[in-house]
């Protein structure tokens, strides 16, 4: 009797079960797709790691017939950079006034021979990008059977010399360092660069406004607080002496550049990349010299201020005990400069990230874990930035600015191209210039897709399934790909800290074509050329060029030869094919 009673109570109570199952089975499906996309749930060996990255092992240094050839690589580079340097006397990036070379003899030469000049600015160029070509077969040991590579004081000696005559050349390729000196002056005078352009706090008819181009010439700074805090300092010293602020600012972007010369071969370590390789493809990279160097950008400062901090950090890290003492201090150090390099550009507080799911994994691994890193970092980021901000008096204006640069139209940013492009192609089908709206819409979803990205390799470096320094290189390529606004050197955040950890050709290659290509590709003055020259200076640079390619064929290695065949077995055996 009791089992006939039960059974209609035993009926309800399953289809009840089966009710909330069928409630709660989206959300279940849905949490599980979350976290598999965010790469919780994922298998381990599941990263770009093993695409991206492999051990290197050890190399011997060049033979003598190597190292002969690296000599006459390094002099055609230099040979390059001194063009370069003779042709920004007249076709460099100069200023609208005060221009150091107008009216002179000699120095003014380049610019009274303007197609001539810009020939040779040209050639120059491409000299360098050729020569830093060839320089990579012995860095990265191409030219060998066994490999045998460049030694570190023979890569800083080629660095060196060929970042030298750009040094006290004039600005090429970028007109920005005239409006750190303008923005330099405005917090000088007491103004808020966060609050007014050029125009308004200097005046149109001012000599440091006149040179900011016209595009940024009513915008506020679009820096942070540190950026501004150093322009103020070098105005206060030079006042409105553009030569010797222009100097001084380039000396910042030599530290700068210095920075990552030293940090970048002890990340490479770290990673077991060769530190040579890395150098070559991250220091001695085209834009670096090209636009850090030459174009005083203070990207210079952002990366080399990041990379140091990012190595004190790992260097913290990767000591076995309790953070007390010298580790302490190591890690505060690191975050230090990291906030440090963000006040120069906010970008760079992206490695931040990745050393907090580092320190997290040491931690533990939970979410306890999670939360005191977080709190730890935040704290000492949060300080730094606030010490920055009131003590340079500039405030926090520069969180309203942020986005200034959205305003340009970059045909390297994937978003803005793809959104430019479908408007044109709405005005020629007749519908309308509906572009702006289509940015409105390109732009959040390439955001949307860089934060999901950055957010999956933020829980693999959790995980211990990435490596922080690649996991960080990747987020910069990512977001570098799908930002709104690219500029040339901005492919810098991505390729500098991956030239430390990605040792594969299948970010080598890319990467070299890609820094080949453009690092030729803007004209010297920052600015548009008439087309009639250009396409004569493009003519004399290919007929040059290719001339001197065919004179140099047997003393350069421009085929790829093995020299010195080594003798050493291989795994075939004494008798089995030489690889």
């Amino acid at each position: 009797m009791s089992g006939e009673h039960g059974e209609p109570g035993v009926e309800r109570s399953r289809s009840t079960t089966l009710i909330r199952l069928r409630r709660t089975a989206p959300i279940s499906t849905a949490v599980a797709l979350g976290r598999r996309i965010i790469g919780l749930d994922v298998p381990p060996d599941h990263t770009v790691g093993d695409t991206l990255h492999i051990n290197e092992p050890e190399a011997a240094e060049l033979n003598p017939q190597e190292t002969a050839q690296l000599r006459r690589v390094r002099l055609l580079g230099a040979t390059g950079a001194v063009m370069m340097a003779i042709g920004a006397l007249g076709l460099g990036a100069q200023p609208t006034l005060q221009n150091p070379t107008y009216g002179k003899a000699i120095l003014g030469l380049p610019a009274r021979v303007h197609n001539s000049g810009l020939a040779t600015t040209m050639v120059g160029t491409v000299i360098v990008m050729l020569a830093w070509l060839l320089l990579g077969r012995f860095a990265l040991g191409l030219q060998s059977n066994r490999i045998r590579r460049i030694s570190r004081s023979q890569l800083d000696r080629t660095l060196l010399l060929w970042i030298i005559p750009l040094s006290v050349a004039p600005p090429m390729f970028s007109q920005d360092v005239y409006s750190y000196l303008a923005q330099g002056e405005i917090a000088a005078s007491g103004l808020d660069p966060y609050d007014v352009g050029p125009v308004q706090g200097l005046g149109q008819d001012h000599i440091l406004t006149r040179s900011v181009p016209n595009i940024w010439q009513n915008s506020p700074a679009p820096y942070g607080p540190l950026s501004i805090w150093l322009g103020k300092g070098i105005a206060e010293i030079v006042g409105d002496n553009m030569l010797a602020g222009v100097l001084l600012h380039r000396m910042l972007a030599l530290l700068g550049v210095a920075c990552i010369v030293w940090a970048l071969p002890r990340l490479a370590q770290r990673c077991r990349v060769s530190p040579v390789a890395a150098l070559w493809l991250g220091a001695v990279n085209p834009l670096v010299i090209f636009h850090l160097v030459s174009g005083v950008h203070n990207e210079a400062m952002m990366l080399g201020l990041m990379l140091v901090g990012l190595e004190y950090c790992l260097a913290a890290l990767s000591n076995i005990g309790p953070m007390r003492g010298h580790t302490l201090v190591l890690l505060l150090s690191g975050t230090t400069l990291i906030a440090l390099s963000a006040m120069v550009k906010i970008p760079s507080m992206l490695a931040l990230a990745f050393v907090w799911m580092a320190l997290s994994r040491k931690w533990g691994g939970d979410w306890r874990a999670v939360l005191r890193s977080a709190l730890f970092l935040g704290c000492v980021t949060g300080t730094v930035m606030l010490a920055v901000c009131l003590g340079s008096g500039l405030g926090f204006g520069w969180i309203d600015t942020l986005t200034m640069a959205n305003s340009v139209r970059s045909w390297m940013s994937l978003p803005t191209a793809l959104g430019v492009v479908t408007g044109f192609g709405g005005v020629l089908l007749g519908l309308g210039d509906h572009t702006t709206a289509l940015l409105s819409i390109t732009r959040p979803i390439a955001a949307l897709a860089a934060s999901l990205i950055v957010v999956r390799l933020m829980v693999a470096t959790w995980r211990g399934r990435l490596h922080p320094v690649g996991a960080l290189g990747v987020a910069f390529g990512a977001v570098v790909l799908l930002f709104p606004v690219v500029q040339p050197w901005y492919l810098l955040w991505g390729i500098v800290p991956l030239a430390a950890w990605a040792s594969r050709p299948a970010f080598r290659v890319p990467a070299t074509i890609a820094s080949a290509a453009i690092s030729v590709m803007l004209m010297p003055s920052g600015s548009e050329i008439q087309p009639f020259v250009l396409i004569y200076a493009a003519c004399i640079t290919i007929l040059t060029c290719t001339l001197m390619i065919l004179a140099t064929r047997k003393s350069l290695p421009w085929r790829l030869h093995h020299l010195g065949a080594d003798t050493a077995p291989t795994a075939a055996g004494p008798s089995g094919p030489q690889s």
